[in-house]
C-alpha cells in the first residue's frame, strides 16, 4: 500500500487510487457475502458424505500416500480426506466446490494444531499444493478461446497438465525443503504412526465426531432412487445416440462434462448419503450452519489483501515493475505483453482472466493467446488462496507457506513458457 501511495503520486494517480480502495474493499465484503450460500451448501454436503462413512473411507484409500505426505495428521482424521476432496475438485475444474472443501480441510487441521493462529506444517504444504493443484481440465480459459474462434480451443490442455504438474511438484518439494530447515518452529511436530496389521484402523476418540443414527431407507425408496438413477443414464444414452450428439467435436464434449459434472457430484453425494441410512436433510443443514461463521471471519483478511492489490494495480506500480522486469523477461524468450499476467496471476484472479480474455480476444490463433491461456490454466490465485483459507481459521502467522507458493508460481509460469515454446 505505501508504495502503490508513492508510485502514484509520483504519477499523478492518487484520486484513482483512492477510488480503487474503498471499491477493493467493497468487493472484498460482497465476495465474502456472495460466498455464503456456496460454503453452506457444500459443507452440508460433507457433512452428509462424513456421516454416511465416505469419508473414512476415502482416508483408508490413500492412507499410504499421506502418511508419507502429512506425517503430522493421523492417518485416520477427516483432515485426509477433505485434503483429498479439495484436491481431486481443483482437477476438475470444480472451483465452486474446492473452495468449501478446503476450508473444512483447514478447520479440521486447526483442529491438530496446538498453537492456534500459526500455521502447522500440514497447513503451510495443504495450502501450496492448493495453489498450485494439478488441473485437468482448464475450462474457463478453453471457453475464452472457443468464443474468440481460436481454431483449437482445447489445444492448452496438455500444455496446462504437463505445467502444473511442474509446479504442483516444486510446491511439495519447497514446502518439505523449508519446513525441514524451519523444524524448530513447527507447532505440531510429527505424530509417530503406529504399525498396524488391520486394514480398517478406527478413529481415534479424540478427534471422533459424534456421527448421527443410520437408517437405510425402505424397498419403496430404494425403488424410487434407484429408479431414477436408470432413467439419468438412459437419458444420457439418449442425448449421445438418438439425439445426434455423438458427432460433437471434443471441445463441445468437454463442456458438457464439465458443465453435467457438478450436479453429478451433488447428487451422487446426496444419493450416497440417502442409500447407507443418513437423514439427508436434517444432516446437511446442520452442516450448512458452519458456512455463515466462516464467510463472515474471513471478511477482515479478503478486505486487506483487496485493498492491496486494487491500490497496487491502479497506481501504476504494475507497470513500473513490468518495464523494470522486461529486459529479463526478453532473455528467456517471454513476450513483454505476457509479463502482466505473469505478475497479476497470483494477486486476482479475476484480474488475471480479464488479461488473459483481451489477449486471446485481440489474437485468439497467436502464440501470445496460447501462452497466456496456458498460464491461467496452470497457475493459481497464491495470496487470495492464503487470505481465504488461513482467515477461515484466523491464522496470522503463515511460515512458509508464501515462498512454496511462490517459488510453486515461478514454476509454473516458466513451465508454461517453456511447453509452449516447444508445442506452438
Amino acid at each position: 500500500m505505501v508504495g502503490s501511495t508513492v508510485v502514484a503520486a509520483m504519477r499523478g494517480t492518487l484520486p484513482e487510487l483512492t477510488e480503487a480502495a474503498f471499491e477493493s474493499a467493497a468487493n472484498a465484503v460482497t465476495l465474502a457475502i456472495g460466498l455464503i450460500g456456496a460454503l453452506a451448501l457444500w459443507l452440508g454436503i460433507l457433512r452428509v458424505v462424513e456421516v454416511a462413512g465416505v469419508m473414512e473411507a476415502i482416508a483408508r484409500g490413500i492412507r499410504p500416500l499421506m502418511i508419507r505426505l502429512f506425517p503430522d495428521i493421523p492417518p485416520d482424521h477427516p483432515a485426509m480426506s477433505a485434503i483429498i476432496l479439495n484436491i481431486s475438485a481443483n482437477a476438475l475444474g470444480l472451483g465452486n466446490a474446492a473452495t468449501p472443501i478446503g476450508l473444512k480441510a483447514m478447520n479440521e487441521l486447526n483442529r491438530l494444531n496446538p498453537t492456534p493462529g500459526t500455521a502447522t506444517n500440514a497447513m503451510c504444504l495443504f495450502l501450496a499444493i492448493n495453489t498450485s493443484s494439478v488441473t485437468i481440465l482448464p475450462i474457463g480459459a478453453i471457453a475464452v478461446r472457443a468464443s474468440a474462434g481460436a481454431t483449437n480451443p482445447g489445444a492448452i490442455i496438455i500444455p496446462s497438465i504437463i505445467a502444473t504438474c511442474a509446479s504442483t511438484a516444486v510446491a511439495i518439494l519447497g514446502a518439505k525443503f523449508l519446513a525441514h530447515r524451519n523444524r524448530d518452529s513447527d507447532p505440531n511436530p510429527p505424530v509417530i504412526v503406529p504399525e498396524s496389521d488391520s486394514d480398517s484402523p478406527s478413529e481415534p476418540a479424540e478427534y471422533a465426531q459424534p456421527l448421527e443414527p443410520l437408517e437405510p431407507p425402505g424397498l419403496v425408496g430404494r425403488l424410487f432412487f434407484g429408479g431414477l438413477i436408470v432413467l439419468f443414464f438412459g437419458a444420457i444414452l439418449y442425448r449421445l445416440t438418438i439425439a445426434g450428439t455423438a458427432g460433437l467435436e471434443t471441445t463441445q464434449i468437454i463442456e458438457a462434462i464439465s458443465n453435467g459434472l457438478l450436479p453429478l457430484v451433488i447428487c451422487s453425494f446426496l444419493l450416497i448419503g440417502y442409500f447407507r441410512g443418513v437423514k439427508v436433510y436434517e444432516v446437511l443443514t446442520e452442516g450448512a450452519k458452519e458456512g455463515f461463521d466462516i464467510a463472515v471471519r474471513i471478511i477482515p483478511f479478503l478486505v486487506a489483501i483487496f485493498v492491496a492489490i486494487g491500490m497496487f494495480r491502479s497506481s501504476g506500480a504494475l507497470d513500473v515493475m513490468t518495464a523494470a522486469l522486461s529486459p529479463v523477461t526478453n532473455l528467456i524468450g517471454m513476450p513483454p505483453e505476457a509479463l502482466p499476467m505473469a505478475l497479476i496471476r497470483p494477486l486476482s484472479g479475476s484480474g488475471a482472466f480479464g488479461v488473459m480474455a483481451e489477449i486471446v480476444e485481440n489474437d485468439p490463433d497467436g502464440f501470445l493467446s496460447y501462452l497466456v491461456s496456458t498460464m491461467q490454466g496452470s497457475t493459481e490465485t497464491t495470496f487470495y488462496v492464503m487470505a481465504v483459507y488461513f482467515g477461515s481459521i484466523g491464522v496470522m502467522r503463515t511460515r512458509h507457506t508464501l515462498p512454496a507458493a511462490l517459488l510453486a508460481d515461478v514454476t509454473g509460469i516458466l513451465a508454461s513458457l517453456l511447453i509452449c515454446h516447444l508445442t506452438f
